[in-house]
């Protein structure tokens, strides 16, 4: 008889694969997470910016909340002003759908309720992060929100 000491090595590996894949669910409730890279280079038109970002938005099914965390650094100068934009794919620009509040803090957190439309618009890629400063009164920074690979599909879907 095999001794079970032989396959903790085995799962103690898949663990730590698990762990390092950033899959490990830690919220109390299935979530969607949306994640960007905000960059000069996705602003409609191109902006040269040394500036960059990352933006999570997490929808939470059973209250129909988005929850953002936007972090950056490096911008021309202080944030002026940051929005969701959408409907709209890579490339096109659209009108605000969610504007953020506390400006001057790094990152910048928030939330707030969207319709059953405006997730199908964030589910099917149409939204966007924008970040605007003075010298670059259009948006300095932008990424195009995507599905986090890890985050369950399946929980959004039946919101």
């Amino acid at each position: 008889m095999a001794s079970p000491l032989r396959f903790l090595p085995r799962a103690a590996t898949m663990a730590l694969l698990v762990l390092a894949a950033g899959c490990a669910q830690t919220r109390g409730e299935p979530a969607e997470i949306f994640e960007a890279q905000l960059t000069g280079a996705q602003e409609v038109p191109a902006v040269a910016s040394a500036g960059s970002g990352q933006a999570e938005v997490e929808f939470v099914p059973s209250t129909a909340m988005v929850r953002w965390r936007i972090s950056h650094a490096g911008l021309s100068g202080p944030v002026t002003g940051g929005h969701i934009h959408g409907p709209a794919g890579p490339g096109q620009n659209a009108p605000i759908v969610i504007p953020f509040g506390s400006l001057g803090a790094n990152p910048i957190r928030g939330e707030a309720r969207i319709t059953p439309e405006q997730l199908g618009q964030l589910n099917s890629g149409q939204w966007y992060v924008n970040l605007h400063t003075a010298r670059h009164p259009g948006g300095e920074i932008r990424g195009q929100l995507r599905p986090n690979r890890c985050s369950s599909p399946a929980a959004v879907r039946s919101a």
